[in-house]
Formats: structure tokens, C-alpha cells, sequence
């Protein structure tokens, strides 16, 4: 588990889970927390259930969401019940000893914090997601729990890095469209006619613009790194059938 000195803090327990500690085998091998992956159930649960107790937690204070790159987050309030996953990319909380748990392999988990109003985030933030709006999604709603944008400390974890994100000719646009300053977080790959896109460098960018009282971020590749992580396009480049999934949390303590 890695952890930031930005949330490392009384009242507050947070992790980016990398691959390493779990039972799960093969191209799972080992802590794979992907409930979508089509690794063996059991094995995923109790994955889940190790990085709970990690932070001292109990099992079913893990709550999750079926993500699918929206801007879409959901508010977990005090009875809600863990299995009852909600399609979504963000959750948020101000209910003490409930984990808010993201499953990535490329894309970016932001753990957020804001323990003067006792207001806890998190967002999976891919491409689509981090264009669509996740990010702002996420601090509204932590806002509408009381939460001031300005007492709210963000972290970008691990994703892919920028040498490893070749992007067609494509896929710059929308972005640019959206902001012309976007053109910043591309540059030439050696394929002609195609990008290197710094997806980190892009959520970076979205957050700060944000007025957030601190916004960090580890510099990590999760498609090079693979003793340490999970990726999903080191496995389409091996023509692998599944992938794993790692898991971020945070959680306000009781």
C-alpha cells in the first residue's frame, strides 16, 4: 500500500493499494480487488477484505461502485448497504468508519479529504471520466456534504504514465475544444501521426483549477511497472483475456 504525506493525518485513513499481498493467482497475481474482473469471487473478497484490515477496518466498510467512466457519484450515508453497488465513478461521505473504495489499472484514482467538515472522496478518473467532469462532480457533492473547496487536500495516484499513453490522431480534439491549454498534456509519439497523452499531468491540471486547498500526485506508470501494478493496456498489448484491478480507499475514522 502506498500512502501521502497530504492525507496522513488524525482522523483519516487512506491507501493506493498496489497488486502485491493478496491471494489471487495467474494474471490476477495477487491483490486483485476487481468484483468485475473474472478472477475467482472468493479470492476477489478476500482481497477486499485484506486491504480492510490493513486500516484497521472491517470488511464490509468497503463500498464501491460499478464504474463506467461517468461523471457520475454517488453519496454513501450511514445504513447503505456495501452490496448495493450503484453505477458510478466517485463516491463521497461524511459518515466516520465507512471506506470509499476506486478499482483502476491505467486509469487515476484521486482520494480526496476535507477533515475540518469531516467530508471524505473518491473518483476514478480515466480519460472519459477526467473530460466528463468527475472531478468537479466529486468536490460539488463533497461540498453539498458541508465540505469548503478550499479545505479539500486531493491526491492523484498511480495511472499510466505518459511514455507508455500512445493516443490516435483523434484524440486530442475534444480536449482541446474544451481548452485550448489542454494541448499541453500531448505531445508527438514516435508512431507518426499519433500522441503521447500525460493523463496525471491532465486530472493535475482539472483540480487545481478547482481552488482545492492542496493537490498532490505520485509519479508512477502502471503499464511499465508491472511488479508493483495492475494494467490494463500492458494486458490488450499481450493479448491477454482479463486484467486485474487494483483499489484505492479512504476513510474518515470513528
Amino acid at each position: 500500500m502506498i500512502v501521502v504525506d497530504a492525507l496522513e493525518e488524525p482522523g483519516l485513513k487512506h491507501a493506493f493499494y498496489t497488486r502485491r499481498g493478496g491471494v489471487s493467482s495467474g494474471i490476477y497475481r495477487s491483490l486483485n480487488c476487481g468484483l468485475g474482473s473474472g478472477d475467482q469471487a472468493d479470492a476477489v473478497r478476500a482481497n477486499r477484505a485484506r486491504t480492510m484490515a490493513a486500516l484497521d477496518l472491517p470488511a464490509d466498510a468497503l463500498h464501491t461502485c460499478l464504474q463506467h467512466h461517468s461523471a457520475d457519484v454517488i453519496t454513501i450515508e450511514a445504513g447503505t448497504d456495501p452490496e448495493d453497488r450503484k453505477k458510478g465513478d466517485a463516491l463521497v461521505t461524511s459518515v466516520k468508519g465507512l471506506a470509499l473504495g476506486v478499482s483502476t489499472a491505467d486509469c487515476a484514482p484521486v482520494l480526496f479529504a476535507d477533515t475540518n467538515d469531516n467530508v471524505v472522496g473518491a473518483a476514478h478518473a480515466g480519460w472519459r471520466g477526467a473530460l466528463g467532469g468527475v472531478l468537479e462532480a466529486t468536490v460539488d457533492a463533497m461540498i453539498d456534504l458541508g465540505a469548503r473547496a478550499d479545505n479539500i487536500r486531493a491526491a492523484v495516484g498511480p495511472c499510466i504514465g505518459v511514455e507508455s499513453y500512445e493516443v490516435g490522431p483523434e484524440f486530442p480534439g475534444p480536449f482541446i475544444e474544451r481548452d485550448r491549454s489542454a494541448a499541453q498534456f500531448f505531445e508527438a509519439a514516435q508512431t507518426e501521426g499519433k500522441f503521447l497523452f500525460n493523463l496525471s499531468g491532465y486530472v493535475v491540471e482539472r483540480l487545481m483549477a478547482l481552488g482545492l486547498g492542496d493537490v498532490v500526485r505520485l509519479d508512477c506508470d502502471t503499464c511499465k511497472d508491472e511488479v508493483t501494478f495492475f494494467s490494463y493496456r500492458r494486458s490488450r498489448h499481450r493479448n491477454e483475456p482479463d486484467y486485474g484491478r487494483s483499489i484505492s480507499v479512504i476513510a474518515l475514522s470513528e
